[in-house]
């Protein structure tokens, strides 16, 4: 399975999954469709399915375009999205899978940025692959999606789920904000070595106009604050050690920054 990462508005990833064996294509969050257009006739493939985390208009602008090129399209979902996906036709839930490329998509109930958020998790099938996350606004390099539905629990207990996942699974998150990120953790967790080389790292890649994307599992949980609750400097910087209320603090100091 090939991962295309195709920018499209002001700071927002779509991503194209390609199987080359049988030629077919999905895609996973289509903010707008053109550039999926663009890349699946590159390809010259056939898109065979909407892989949606939530209902967010950035994340489901070219649902419908998209199926009026492709009619015969598979619109998948959360199934607490019912009614607010464009097209959908399928209403996933924790546990469920979802097939492609010949490897299997484990479904993620990880609301908090909204109510019915979930996230596909592609384990890897053999030993030459790496597990492959693709979690919406949920998290994010450097940081996490802003609570607009969910509870401070909820995102806290999303969170350790994908914190759980293995250090080398890669994570697709849809928005490059890596950089401001990044910012704000040196304000939170400024001792912290790994931050401060990954944010020299990260400042010289957006100066040349580089995504920063994908991260990895391992890469959030050693710079990534919400990942990192249980940190004394964290703590420190919030003046608590319950996860939960350290969360809280974190969040409405990031969205202050």
């Amino acid at each position: 399975m090939q991962v295309y990462r195709l920018p499209a508005l002001s700071d927002n990833y779509i991503f194209l999954l390609h199987d080359p064996e049988r030629n077919t294509a999905a895609v996973v969050d289509p903010a707008q469709a053109k550039p999926v257009l663009q890349q699946v006739r590159s390809l010259k493939a056939q898109l065979t399915a909407i892989f949606n985390t939530h209902h967010h208009s950035d994340h489901v602008g070219g649902n419908q375009e998209l199926l009026e090129n492709f009619p015969q399209i598979t619109v998948y979902g959360g199934a607490e999205d019912r009614g607010r996906i464009p097209g959908q036709q399928v209403f996933l839930q924790a546990g469920d899978c979802v097939d492609f490329a010949g490897r299997t998509a484990e479904i993620l109930f990880v609301p908090g940025h909204t109510k019915a958020h979930i996230a596909y998790y592609f384990p890897p099938s053999n030993s030459r692959e790496t597990g492959e996350l693709f979690c919406g606004d949920t998290l994010f390099a450097g940081g996490c999606g802003r609570l607009f539905e969910g509870t401070p629990t909820q995102m806290v207990a999303s969170l350790g789920q994908l914190r759980n996942l293995p250090d080398d699974t890669r994570v697709w998150c849809a928005h490059e904000y890596t950089l401001k990120n990044l910012q704000f953790a040196l304000t939170v967790d400024g001792d912290n070595s790994d931050l401060q080389q990954r944010f020299a790292q990260v400042k010289d890649a957006r100066a040349r106009s580089q995504p920063t994307i994908p991260s990895s599992i391992g890469l959030e949980k050693s710079t990534n604050p919400f990942l990192r609750l249980d940190f004394p400097n964290l703590q420190s910087a919030t003046n608590s050690r319950d996860a939960v209320q350290t969360f809280t603090r974190l969040r409405g100091m990031k969205d202050m920054f």
